[in-house]
């Protein structure tokens, strides 16, 4: 019963309506259309099997596959449609790799063009402030920092974009993959951002529409 008690709280959790500030960007950089912060909650539930392997070139399956794709972008770069629920690597002669994502919920969706400027192994996450007095206020305790690791939520891989809160990570929730349910960041199955880490270079350019 105690587990079944957890469980139902953090999924409570996180479908709470978030009470964010705005983030400003430059206005050639970024175009906010809802209030935006990182307020992802990790699982209650560890996940199993969380791989560890470098990417190959066998991307074929329901959720990753090579596609034709035709883009005024450079290989390498990267396009997320969030209406689609997809995030496109870029390829040479018109191709791409097609990843299905998880996107922010209503109210946490954005759109601009940015940069990928430092990426991370199993990534540590600190919740915002005002999300661990709000939840605290509610009787759910949030930790103020957590270590990379299995039961973070942030996955087994992170991309930052730019100078923002926002990130490309993996998940403990693959459920949640291609659906809007998130804070604003872009979620991937584990096994997903840990191919994409691998092929996506600093420095790459990153589109969100």
């Amino acid at each position: 019963m105690h587990k079944l008690f957890l469980r139902a709280s953090f999924a409570a959790l996180m479908f709470a309506q978030a009470q964010a500030a705005q983030i400003q960007f430059a206005p050639d950089t970024f175009v906010i259309l809802g209030g935006i912060q990182d307020t992802q909650v990790a699982s209650a539930t560890k996940p199993t099997g969380l791989p560890t392997q470098k990417f190959n070139d066998d991307v074929s399956g329901p959720d990753r596959a090579i596609i034709n794709f035709e883009t005024t972008l450079a290989p390498g770069s990267i396009l997320v449609r969030t209406a689609e629920r997809k995030l496109y690597f870029i390829l040479p002669n018109g191709q791409a790799i097609m990843y299905r994502v998880g996107v922010g919920r209503e109210g946490f969706s954005w759109s601009g063009r940015n940069e990928i400027s430092r990426k991370a192994v199993w990534p540590k996450w600190t919740p915002p402030k005002v999300m661990i007095k709000r939840e605290a206020e509610r009787g759910h305790i949030i930790p103020d920092f957590m270590e990379g690791g299995a039961n973070n939520p942030l996955g087994a891989r992170a991309l930052y974009i730019g100078g923002t809160d926002f990130r490309i990570h993996g998940t403990t929730q693959p459920w949640s993959i291609g659906h809007a349910v998130s804070s604003g960041c872009i979620r991937m199955l584990n096994e997903h951002v840990i191919d994409l880490y691998d092929r996506v270079k600093v420095g790459a350019k990153i589109v969100v529409e």
